[in-house]
């Protein structure tokens, strides 16, 4: 089973960038639909995006289609999140959650497998 680490958070400007990682173990990573969650203060968790376990199929939010990326390399066992011309909306803790072999789902309950957590603040 996978274990999963995110890392990459931080505080930045309106319109900046920032690219999370999450490094995950074991060898079945291959398997796993990979996505990025996030939670605002006082809001829901939601998926912000998702990549299936072949990279073929990706999934984004409406927010932030056209802004972030979302991308996977197996031989490192690491999913990435590129963030581009971030908004302060976005400020939250991003959360990466996998689930084996199963289709990229928005709701949190459907994955098994998630990290700890990584903080993105944007200023204004």
């Amino acid at each position: 089973q996978v274990q999963l680490v995110e890392s990459g958070g931080g505080l930045v400007q309106a319109g900046g960038s920032l690219r999370l990682s999450c490094a995950a173990s074991g060898s079945t990573f291959s398997r796993y639909t990979m996505t990025w969650f996030r939670q605002g203060p006082g809001k829901e968790r939601e998926l912000v995006a998702g990549i299936s376990a072949n990279g073929v199929t990706t999934r984004y939010a409406d927010s932030v289609k056209g802004r972030f990326t979302i991308s996977r390399d197996d031989a490192k066992n690491t999913v990435y999140l590129r963030m581009d011309s971030l908004k302060p909306e976005d400020t939250a803790v991003y959360y990466c959650a996998a689930r084996q072999y199963l289709a990229i789902a928005t709701g949190p309950s459907l994955y098994d497998r998630w990290g700890q957590g990584t903080q993105v603040t944007v200023s204004s």
